[in-house]
């Protein structure tokens, strides 16, 4: 089983001044589910490298068991340093592909050429594919084999305009994800309170809402790759 986790490489939030990227646990949670269940990990990013880490995602509020296991684990912090850059690879050389979130994927991965050749690539072979929090946006420009939105008619979720209103952060970022989604088209839904755990599937479409998702929405995706 191989999985592809692709990371953004945008580090500015808007012109702020201030720095974002991807967000630690949106990486961690899923990547541990994924080699814990015997997966062979693959990580990309847009420009390859060592992609941006939220520094807000790094401060004692926001971590985690699978963060404080990824800060022990060299191995793992060795493989992120050298992600592989998206124009690379190819979809036919994985199983799966996953989206972890932060702020960053809203500015580098909503049109990024080779992101979604990877993501039509990837649902044209009947492979599924997960994203959390703010990473749906992956979706908001991809096609379905008929030209429509790929996203229109899909039951997902994704960071709640509530929920950027909550970080304080809607007159920043370049679009509300929900807002975009619906519309799309899309089906969008969400939990009853803010920052909860919330997933869905839709087909091959797995989608988590906020960090709290992000093992769930992993774990989603496994049951989908499990089934076929």
């Amino acid at each position: 089983m191989k999985i592809l986790m692709v990371l953004t490489s945008h580090d500015a939030m808007g012109d702020t001044g201030h720095k974002t990227g991807f967000w630690l646990e949106e990486f961690a949670a899923p990547y541990y589910v994924f080699k814990d269940a015997g997966a062979e990990v693959t990580l990309a990013s847009p420009k390859g490298g060592q992609p941006p880490v939220d520094p807000n995602s790094t401060q004692e509020d926001a971590l985690t068991d699978e963060t404080r296991r990824f800060e022990a684990d060299s191995e793992a912090k060795a493989q992120l340093a050298s992600t592989l850059r998206l124009d690379m690879l190819n979809a036919a050389d994985y199983d799966a592909i996953f989206y972890p979130g932060g702020h960053g994927p809203l500015w580098d991965l909503t049109d990024n050429a080779d992101s979604l050749r990877l993501i039509e690539a990837f649902l044209a072979a009947d492979k599924p594919l997960g994203a959390v929090c703010h990473a749906p946006t992956v979706l908001l420009k991809a096609k379905a084999a008929n030209g429509e939105p790929l996203v229109k008619g899909k039951r997902v979720t994704g960071f709640a305009n509530s929920e950027e209103d909550a970080v304080g952060l809607s007159a920043v970022v370049p679009h509300l994800l929900e807002d975009e989604l619906k519309r799309l088209g899309a089906d969008y839904v969400r939990s009853v309170d803010d920052f909860a755990p919330y997933q869905v599937n839709d087909g091959l479409l797995v989608t988590g809402q906020n960090p709290a998702s992000s093992a769930p929405t992993a774990a989603l995706l496994l049951e989908q790759l499990g089934g076929r």
